[in-house]
């Protein structure tokens, strides 16, 4: 059984819907307004946004986006830093990772296994 849905509560559904369109690659497929947001990517996952003035995940919460190489984490992880996202190079941990405060109030962890 595969896990394809989640959803997070957000305090910038918008903010939160570009973020991951522009550099995760999912899609919207439906919104109502700016208190919902409906996204795929290639792989069946379904991530849904829904909007609350205030968002308190645990501090360790996080989501993933596992990448198939290495120099693909480096690539995001100089994306987001040229964008003017406050990251960290990637290091070894648990796999070739790095984390990412997205807009709206959750973190992201962006890993590769590549080379474990």
């Amino acid at each position: 059984m595969k896990l394809n849905h989640l959803n997070l509560t957000v305090t910038d559904v918008n903010a939160a819907r570009e973020f991951l369109e522009k550099y995760f690659d999912l899609k919207t497929k439906n919104t109502r307004g700016d208190s919902f947001a409906l996204l795929i990517d290639d792989e069946g996952l379904v991530l849904t946004l829904m909007k609350d003035k205030q968002v308190s995940y645990p501090k360790t919460f996080h989501i993933g986006f596992i990448q198939q190489s290495e120099d693909k984490v480096n690539k995001i992880n100089q994306r987001l830093l040229d964008d003017g996202f406050d990251v960290i190079p990637p290091q070894r941990a648990h796999g070739w990772t790095f984390y990412v405060k997205a807009p709206g109030g959750f973190t992201i962890e962006v890993l590769s296994f590549e080379n474990l």
